[in-house]
């Protein structure tokens, strides 16, 4: 079957402009069902104009079709990191970070506010249907837009000075979105890993919806459901990302086939996945990813055993050497990615906190500077990090285009004299019959740090800044907490230290956006109710009202309101200046690995590569899709 391309893009780049037609072949797993008619050949399930990729051009082979890679998971919840990790985007990332059409065929962007998308003609869900501007209308008009299912109204990332843009329709592959000032953070807002779904399956959610559907007949589907009513059995149905619905059409390389709860969740291959290679094989290469749920705890000892075949999730650099000595005996190899965040191991004193006196030591620069010279980061590097990182704030990595080894410094010497002293001038000078300062209302000076009880190399890192912390008269106290509690005690204001891990995205170029810089997202432990003031438009939070924290909002919105490559960047250099300066986190390390165990049997994983949530999606911008398994 052979099939003609106007445009053949690549994730590298674009393919030479001779390059004409591909040979599409049927995939061996799907053959059996084309056969007996339960599925349209290969060429009937291809985009006109699929996204077609080198391999070679990246260094990589062409794979085999087939094959099962299993993988590990602490709890279903974590089944969206299949989401992640498959890495399916409007536009994306590539390995090199730049921005490049992936579901859509092509885009444009005029003067920063006019985004233009073409769709790719034939592109289909995995169900089949068609993959229309129909999709993006009615997330826009049905879901963004409807009092019913988003009462806040549409995600924060389409506001520009509070307006919302002109949503058109041009025809059935052609959509647009136009604001009256350029909108820098759309494009980086659909590459992230996050829930950045414009566009919903229409044909699937009308049947959920009041304004589609009889009254009576989802009056029994509200009831069968046990919810309250029909958006909120939508909004459960509507699921891209948490992969709970099994029907829910999807445009990933794999489909959750597995209704909870079960112990393993298979995911089968979409035969209507719009990538392929250029020897004309349909990807993934992978049929089935398979996720075992096991408890956190036993996440290193089942990889050592050789029961997964690709994990990062889970795994430590402290882990490796326990990894390593499992290799030869159960066929896998242990790759150690530089970890790209801020800080391994990050303090967040919450500015915003509901104890009085904390909030009022948590908002004094003297306070924060005292904790931080406190640590002796040398004992945090050698006990976790093998002596391998180095002691930083929580910055940008060496690499960026903003590093600056001034900002990684500031504050990181270990100096309990001066730790003393400021804690002095704060007037903490009382002591009890242990040595510990008092609070002004008399109680011990204990600093309750929350922290997910997950992360057991974070509890040995808060063992380590007690050590030091008492020469100074500070007494710690670590409380492990499940991460949805731990988040939700912050946003309640309930928290008075946070340790965390840094910056989620340590090599930003100026045209990604700074949000994790500016107290905008309630998310940030620093600051939660100013950030839930400003994703609420003030209907909650607390607005920022810190001089130094409302320059990072200030510098926040220069970078917001300009396409200016300079203005962009001058923002990112003022934003990490004031964070070095102020000390809205405390970083101790970085520098770190991250473990990467791959089976002997699985092909394409890059040797070296960069770790991270943000921007590359975990291990999601080197394609897992392309991945595969020898017998």
């Amino acid at each position: 079957m052979k099939m003609m391309f106007a445009t053949l893009l690549l994730v590298a780049g674009l393919l030479p402009a001779h390059a004409s037609e591909i040979t599409l072949r049927e995939t061996p797993s799907l053959a059996a069902a084309v056969q007996r008619g339960a599925l349209p050949p290969v060429g009937q399930r291809a985009p006109r104009e699929p996204l077609v990729v080198d391999l070679e051009a990246r260094g990589r082979v062409i794979g085999r079709q087939g094959g099962d890679v299993r993988t590990l998971s602490a709890q279903v919840r974590d089944l969206r990191y299949v989401t992640v990790n498959s890495y399916t985007r409007l536009v994306g990332y590539d390995e090199k970070l730049v921005l490049r059409p992936d579901l859509a065929a092509s885009y444009t962007v005029e003067e920063g506010r006019i985004f233009t998308f073409t769709l790719r003609e034939g592109h289909r869900w995995s169900d089949g249907h068609p993959f229309t501007t129909d999709d993006f209308r009615y997330y826009w008009e049905e879901i963004a837009n409807s009092k019913q299912l988003m009462p806040s109204g549409p995600p924060e990332v389409f506001y520009v000075d509070g307006k919302l843009p002109v949503f058109e329709v041009l025809d059935a592959q052609r959509f647009r979105y136009t604001w009256d000032k350029p909108n820098p953070r759309f494009l980086p807002h659909l590459a992230q890993p996050g829930k950045v779904f414009i566009y919903a399956p229409a044909h699937y959610l009308k049947q959920f919806n009041a304004k589609f559907r009889d009254e009576a007949d989802l009056r029994k589907l509200v009831a069968e459901a046990k919810v309250r009513g029909w958006p909120a059995l939508h909004n459960r149905k509507d699921d891209q990302y948490e992969n709970s619905n099994p029907d829910m059409p999807v445009l990933t390389p794999w489909r959750v086939v597995t209704k909870g709860p079960a112990s393993r969740y298979v995911f089968e291959r979409n035969p209507y996945y719009h990538r392929f290679d250029v020897s004309g094989q349909q990807l993934p290469y992978v049929d089935r990813m398979l996720v075992d749920i096991a408890a956190g705890g036993l996440i290193v000892a089942k990889t050592n055993a050789g029961e997964t075949d690709l994990q990062g999730r889970g795994l430590a650099m402290v882990d490796a050497g326990v990894l390593k000595e499992g290799e030869k005996l159960n066929h896998y190899r242990t790759l150690l990615w530089p970890y790209a965040r801020g800080s391994a191991y990050t303090l967040f004193p919450n500015l915003n906190t509901s104890d009085p006196e904390f909030r009022k030591l948590n908002r004094d620069k003297r306070w924060r500077e005292a904790l931080s010279l406190g640590i002796d980061r040398r004992l945090i590097n050698n006990a976790l990090l093998f002596g391998l990182g180095k002691a930083a704030g929580n910055t940008v990595l060496p690499g960026s285009q903003f590093y600056s080894e001034e900002n990684a410094k500031r504050y990181v010497t270990f100096d309990p004299k001066r730790a003393n002293a400021l804690l002095d001038s704060l007037g903490l000078v009382g002591r009890d019959s242990l040595g510990f300062r008092l609070l002004p209302d008399g109680r011990r000076l204990e600093v309750l740090v929350e922290v997910n009880g997950g992360e057991n190399d974070m509890l040995d890192a808060l063992q380590l800044i007690g050590e030091t912390w008492k020469e100074i008269g500070i007494k710690l106290i670590a409380k492990p907490q499940d991460r949805a509690i731990l988040r939700q005690r912050s946003y309640l204001g309930q928290t008075v230290v946070v340790m965390s891990t840094g910056l989620d995205n340590a090599i930003p170029t100026q045209d990604m956006p700074p949000t994790e810089l500016a107290p905008v997202q309630q998310d940030n432990y620093a600051w939660p109710k100013w950030g839930q003031y400003i994703e609420t438009k003030g209907k909650a939070g607390e607005p920022c009202d810190m001089g130094e924290a409302e320059a990072l909002l200030k510098a926040y919105e220069s970078w917001r309101n300009t396409d200016n490559e300079t203005v962009k960047a001058d923002a990112w250099r003022a934003m990490l200046a004031n964070h070095a300066e102020n000390l809205w986190s405390i970083g101790t390390v970085s520098g770190e690995l991250q473990p990467i165990v791959v089976s002997d049997k699985l092909r394409n994983v890059p040797v070296k590569a960069t770790f991270a949530w943000e921007p590359t999606s975990l291990i999601g911008v080197y394609r897992v899709d392309e991945f595969f398994m020898v017998e």
